[in-house]
C-alpha cells in the first residue's frame, strides 16, 4: 500500500506553492533582461496577452488532469487513457516528465548553490574573514559541491515534511518573505544614481523592435516562467481540494507569476544601471545587456562593493531573495519524483525523499565534476527539448484523449456553472489546437 495522499489545507497554501514553483531564477534574472533586449515595455506587453494565451490554457490542462486522476504524472497519464496506444504514450511521457524534473533541479541546485555561498559571502566580509569570502565567490570544485549539497539538503528537508507541514507551511513562509525582500530592495535602488536609466529601459516601449523573434521570445519566457511540461502543477494539482474553482486558481496563480516577474524587473534593470554609473560594465562584447548569472555573480556584486558597508546588508537582502526563489522552485521539482516514488513503490515519504533526492544530488555531482561538458547540454536537453514537447503531450491529453464528459464533471467541481463561462467555450478547443502548435513553433525556432 502506497502511503496516504497529502492535501493543500487552504487557497493560499496551494497559490503560494503554485507561484512559488513558477517564481524562480527565471524569473529574477531572465525575465528583466528579455524585457530591455527586446522593446522594453513591448516586451512586456506582448509577455502579458502570451502568459494567458499559452501558459494558463497549459496549466489549466495539468491542475485538471491532476486533481481528477489524484496520482502522479505517469498514473494520471495513464489513468484518462483511452486504449492501449494513448497509456503507452501516457507512460513514456509521465516518466519522461520525471526525468526532465530531475535534470532540472540537477542543475538548478548547483546555480542554487551559488546563491547560497554569495549569501554566505557578506557575513565573511563583515567578520573580516577574507580568504572564507574569496573561497564563497571562487569558482571552485569544491565550493560548488559543498553548496549544492547544502542546498540539496534544504530541498529534501522540506520535501520529507509532507505536502501540508512541508511544501505549504514553508511556502507560505518563503513566498511573503520574497515579496517583501523584493519590494525593499527595489525602493532603496531606485533612490541611487543611474536607477533612472534603467527604468526607462524598462518601462519606455520600443515597438520598432516587434517582431516574430520577439513574440517567440515573450511566448517561451511565458511557457517556461510557469514550471509547465514537467508535471509539477500536475503534481500540485492533486493535492488540490475538489471544493476549489480550478479556473480561478489557474488565473490567479498566472497573475501572481507575471506579478512577480514585473516587479522583479524594477529591481534588477535599475539596479544593472546603478552598477554601470559606479563603473561596473553591464554590456557585452557583443553590445548585449549581461544576463543569467554573469548579471547575478559579477555585476550586481561590483555593484554592492560600491556601497562600502552598507552594500554587505544589501548583499545579504539580495541574495537571501535568490536563495528563496531558488528554493520555492526546488521544491515542486522534488515532489515529482517523489510523489511517484510514494505511489508506484508504496515507500513511505521520508525514506522516497532521500532516495530520489540523493539520486539528483548524484547527477549533480557528476555535472560539477564535468562542469564544461555536461552543464549546458543538461540545460539544453530539460528546458530546450524536454520542457515544450512534454508540454504538446499534456495538451494533447487534455484535449484530444480524455474524455470530454469527465473532463467537465471535473471542472464542474468547485465551479458548477462552468458550462455557461467563456472558458468553457473557449479552452477546449484552445488547448487542443492553438496551444501544441504555439509549442511546437517555439520549438521549432529554438531548435531550428
Amino acid at each position: 500500500m502506497s502511503a496516504p495522499r497529502g492535501q493543500f489545507s487552504s487557497n493560499f497554501g496551494f497559490l503560494m506553492a503554485a507561484a512559488g514553483s513558477a517564481v524562480g531564477l527565471g524569473n529574477i534574472w531572465g525575465f528583466p533582461t528579455n524585457v530591455a533586449a527586446n522593446g522594453g515595455a513591448a516586451f512586456v506587453v506582448v509577455y502579458l496577452l502570451l502568459a494567458f494565451m499559452l501558459a494558463y490554457p497549459v496549466l489549466m490542462a495539468e491542475l485538471s488532469i491532476g486533481r481528477y486522476a489524484r496520482r502522479n504524472m505517469v498514473q494520471a497519464l495513464r489513468g484518462i487513457a483511452t486504449g492501449p496506444v494513448s497509456r503507452g504514450v501516457g507512460t513514456i511521457a509521465g516518466f519522461g516528465g520525471i526525468l526532465v524534473a530531475s535534470l532540472i533541479l540537477s542543475f538548478y541546485a548547483i546555480v542554487a548553490g551559488w546563491m547560497v555561498a554569495h549569501l554566505a559571502d557578506p557575513f565573511a566580509n563583515l567578520f573580516g574573514a577574507s580568504e572564507t569570502a574569496a573561497w564563497l565567490t571562487g569558482d571552485s570544485t569544491a565550493r560548488n559541491f559543498t553548496f549544492t549539497a547544502i542546498f540539496s539538503g534544504l530541498t529534501m528537508l522540506i520535501i520529507a515534511s509532507g505536502v501540508e507541514k512541508g511544501i505549504e507551511r514553508w511556502s507560505t513562509l518563503l513566498m511573503p518573505a520574497l515579496i517583501i525582500l523584493l519590494l525593499m530592495l527595489i525602493a532603496y535602488v531606485l533612490f541611487q544614481p543611474g536607477a533612472m536609466k534603467g527604468l526607462e529601459a524598462y518601462l519606455i516601449p520600443d515597438f520598432s523592435k516587434l517582431s516574430p523573434q520577439l513574440l517567440l521570445s515573450a511566448m517561451g519566457q511565458a511557457f517556461f516562467s510557469l514550471s509547465l511540461g514537467v508535471g509539477t502543477m500536475l503534481i500540485y494539482g492533486s493535492y488540490l481540494s475538489k471544493q476549489e474553482s480550478l479556473p480561478r486558481l489557474g488565473a490567479l496563480v498566472t497573475l501572481i507569476d507575471v506579478g512577480i516577474a514585473f516587479t522583479a524587473g524594477l529591481l534588477i534593470l535599475p539596479a544593472m544601471y546603478v552598477a554601470q554609473e559606479a563603473g561596473t560594465q553591464i554590456y557585452s562584447e557583443a553590445g548585449e545587456l549581461i544576463a543569467g548569472p554573469g548579471l547575478i555573480l559579477q555585476v550586481l556584486p561590483a555593484m554592492f562593493e560600491t556601497m562600502g558597508t552598507s552594500g554587505h546588508f544589501v548583499a545579504i537582502a539580495f541574495f537571501a531573495l535568490m536563495v528563496i526563489a531558488s528554493l520555492t522552485s526546488s521544491i515542486s521539482m522534488l515532489e515529482v519524483p517523489v510523489a511517484f516514488t510514494i505511489e508506484n513503490l508504496g515507500m513511505k515519504r521520508r525514506p522516497a525523499t532521500l532516495m530520489m533526492g540523493l539520486v539528483i544530488f548524484a547527477i549533480s555531482t557528476v555535472i560539477i565534476f564535468n562542469f564544461e561538458a555536461l552543464f549546458g547540454l543538461v540545460i539544453s536537453i530539460a528546458t530546450e527539448y524536454g520542457q515544450p514537447l512534454l508540454g504538446v503531450v499534456l495538451c494533447v491529453f487534455a484535449g484530444w484523449i480524455w474524455n470530454r464528459d469527465q473532463l467537465l464533471m471535473e471542472l464542474k467541481e468547485g465551479h458548477p456553472d462552468i458550462e455557461q463561462t467563456v472558458f468553457w467555450k473557449i479552452w477546449p478547443w484552445y488547448v487542443r489546437i492553438a496551444c501544441p502548435l504555439l509549442i511546437l513553433a517555439a520549438f521549432a525556432q529554438t531548435v531550428l
